[in-house]
């Protein structure tokens, strides 16, 4: 009887890696490494099949272990993490979640990790593992789900998209554009924006990302973008030539008062899963703008934002939904097109341009 519970444990165990995603963590604490090897192998979903200690530890477990998912640490002996992200997604792509310090400077390093290529990033629980290891189980679980279905082996071999030079995209007195995404959104984000010109209407932006990582997000773009891009605060006036990204854990609804657009900024209940939500920003602005509005949703898993962009059509505003072909997760633009929700799909590189194309005619 011992025998044949044995061999069926370790037929079971065997199974459980055929048929799951295959994790390699690189983390150089063996904390963190045990933490995240017992709440990953908690999700029956997920195998983790090795660890590394720094990335020359992970250079040959790679080849050996052939993992589908890797979780990356960024500050680690031999090699910094960012460095090793780097020859990856250019010799041998494949998906990357970061696991990020909640700090300015791990802030700023996550955000060029996603720039590289990573498709996600979870915030790692402090040294006495303060904050919840259940939260942190179940985002990093959930961010591994997402990352084994992303494009990441794919988007690492197309040619690179020559830079869109729009001119002028000026809008309507009253006009507005709306951008809501998840994983893969903060490289989507800044593909649309900045290819946007300095006299377009106001933009508001919802990103799924937690407290602490989108200031430094709106900072990044600010640098980049001929807008203005800021983190969003309670009350803003909404002006054009000027961006505004909701503020981690505070959902971003538009409102209009004595005449002006504003943001609204609240800590109520998730919605659709999420804080900030895409829904509630989509919603806000079918009500207050209506068919004034241009509606955007990017790549993302789930349905965040479904919803939202429906309610915006039906208000009669103009929709875009970013095509399967570019998008890293194609999750939130499908739900959205299935819904009815989209009046046309586009590649990321296109949609500034439909955008510019559709402003005029609001």
């Amino acid at each position: 009887m011992v025998k044949c519970k044995a061999k069926s444990h370790k037929y079971n165990l065997h199974k459980k890696i055929h048929m799951s995603i295959k994790v390699l963590i690189v983390d150089d604490s063996a904390l963190i490494r045990s933490v995240l090897s017992k709440v990953l192998n908690a999700d029956a979903g997920i195998t983790v099949i090795g660890t590394a200690k720094d990335p020359i530890d992970a250079r040959q477990k790679i080849k050996d272990l052939k993992p589908d998912v890797l979780t990356l640490d960024i500050e680690m002996p031999n090699m910094n993490g960012l460095d090793f992200l780097d020859k990856l997604m250019r010799l041998k792509p494949m998906p990357v979640v970061m696991v990020s310090t909640l700090t300015q400077r791990g802030a700023e390093e996550t955000l060029l990790a996603l720039e590289l290529g990573a498709v996600d990033f979870v915030a790692k629980p402090s040294a006495n593992l303060s904050g919840g290891v259940d939260a942190f189980g179940a985002d990093v679980c959930k961010k591994v789900h997402a990352a084994a279905k992303s494009s990441a082996r794919s988007r690492g071999m197309r040619a690179p998209t020559p830079k869109v030079n729009l001119i002028s995209a000026k809008g309507p007195m009253g006009s507005l554009i709306a951008i809501g995404a998840s994983t893969g959104g903060v490289e989507a984000i800044r593909e649309v924006i900045t290819s946007l010109p300095a006299d377009c209407p106001p933009i508001v932006i919802t990103q799924h990302m937690p407290k602490g990582f989108t200031a430094r997000f709106a900072a990044r773009l600010n640098d980049l973008c001929a807008i203005n891009v800021h983190e969003a605060e309670d009350r803003m006036i909404i002006e054009p030539g000027n961006a505004y990204i909701a503020k981690g854990g505070f959902h971003l609804r538009v409102e209009k008062s004595s005449g002006q657009l504003k943001c609204r900024l609240s800590e109520e209940a998730e919605v659709s899963g999420h804080r900030p939500s895409v829904d509630v920003l989509f919603q806000s602005v079918a009500k207050t703008v209506g068919k004034k509005a241009i509606g955007v949703i990017l790549t993302g898993m789930g349905r965040d934002g479904a919803e939202g962009l429906k309610t915006m059509r039906e208000a009669g505003s103009f929709t875009i939904g970013q095509s399967e072909t570019s998008a890293l997760v194609y999750g939130m633009p499908k739900v959205a097109f299935e819904l009815g929700a989209v009046v046309e799909q586009a590649p990321v590189e296109a949609i500034a341009t439909k955008i510019a194309s559709s402003v005029v005619k609001l």
